[in-house]
């Protein structure tokens, strides 16, 4: 009997012990995310439903979006994918590691909120309701309030704004490239005409009939910006493309290309011109209109980045871009995105254009 309760005692002490044991907040702190664990945001980023009539998020001073849409392409598909695959390669930048040598800081300690609103959910048969939805989700954002009004980027688009007001500035994860035709719709809403930075290989800039066989009114990741200077949203003789060479019809595709407003840096240019020659030929034409910055991931070569849809040899090195893209800082950013990024063409490559994009949280 006194062994029996000898047992009995020493089990209720051992239940005793577990049950005084730390919990993991006390004895490790927070739940921090692992660069291979957590949910799915752009660099670890809170992640919110910005779109949602219910969101009670925190006020934000940039807002990353997705927008998977890739109906409007003409050779591979694939970049509905693309802000999957965007995030899934900025894994292992967060918050807490966003410091480079090159900036001398991290985008994510300037007194600045950046919150990963999630994707705008385009229907993927119907290209003209999905540039109303693009349109509809990007004008909710911009006209949110801000979280900080002090700010670079606040003062920034106060300053540029037709109401005087700071507004939130996106940073969108593509999706082709069709979809910068709603995004400057809507910022033209805000801020009048925009001019564009345009990293591509391509042009996009040719005219919508008989493009392909297509009617006048198709919308395309290839004509996106002859419909936008038909609609005045462009500001003609400040707009530039930075990286083209692809194949044209002929030098008429050039002279087009000049009446829709837009110069153009080839990329052989940088042998003659470096980065730095390339950074000042751009701000020389931007001045100090409100400036909206696209890039394409094509402009890069496709042996660094072969997730695209439309690739074309002989492009410039993500560090070469990175450098331009560094250079840029000051201008009136009020907005920028990544676009054509289909993830299934390359497996291995995406983080090194999630830098890219890091980049751009730096203007």
């Amino acid at each position: 009997m006194t062994y029996v309760l000898a047992y009995i005692a020493a089990a209720i002490a051992f239940a005793a012990a577990q049950t005084t044991r730390q919990t993991w907040a006390e004895k490790y702190g927070p739940q921090e995310d692992m660069p291979f664990s957590g949910p799915l945001s752009f660099a670890h980023l809170p992640y919110s439903k910005c779109l949602e009539a219910t969101n009670s998020s925190q006020p934000f001073d940039i807002a990353v979006l997705g927008v998977p849409f890739d109906s409007a392409v003409t050779y591979r598909p694939g970049a509905r994918f693309g802000p999957y695959g965007i995030r899934s390669g900025s894994r292992r930048i967060s918050p807490y590691v966003g410091y480079t040598t090159s900036w001398g800081y991290s985008p994510y300690e300037q007194n600045t909120a950046i919150m990963d609103c999630g994707d705008v959910p385009t229907i993927p048969f119907d290209i003209f309701k999905a540039v109303d939805q693009i349109d509809t989700a990007y004008s909710t954002l911009i006209n949110l309030p801000v979280a900080t009004e002090t700010n670079f980027g606040a003062n920034t688009t106060r300053n540029a704004a037709r109401d005087g007001k700071p507004h939130p500035r996106v940073m969108t994860l593509g999706g082709d490239h069709a979809i910068i035709l709603p995004i400057l719709r809507s910022l033209y809403s805000v801020y009048g005409e925009i001019a564009v930075v345009h990293f591509d290989s391509h042009l996009d800039t040719w005219p919508t009939q008989g493009f392909y066989g297509a009617s006048n009114n198709t919308i395309t990741h290839g004509t996106m910006f002859w419909t936008a200077m038909n609609e005045g949203l462009i500001a003609k003789g400040n707009s530039i493309h930075a990286g083209t060479r692809c194949m044209m019809t002929g030098y008429r595709d050039i002279q087009h290309d000049q009446q829709v407003g837009f110069s153009m840096i080839t990329t052989d240019d940088i042998e003659e011109l470096g980065t730095e020659g390339i950074v000042q030929a751009i701000k020389r034409r931007v001045a100090e209109k409100p400036v909206y910055i696209s890039i394409d991931i094509d402009v890069v070569d496709p042996a660094l980045a072969p997730a695209t849809g439309t690739p074309e040899p002989g492009g410039w090195t993500t560090r070469e871009v990175k450098r331009i893209l560094r250079g840029l800082a000051g201008m009136n950013v009020i907005g920028a995105d990544l676009v054509e990024v289909a993830p299934a063409y390359d497996t291995n490559g995406t983080e090194s254009l999630c830098r890219m994009l890091h980049a751009q949280t730096d203007l």
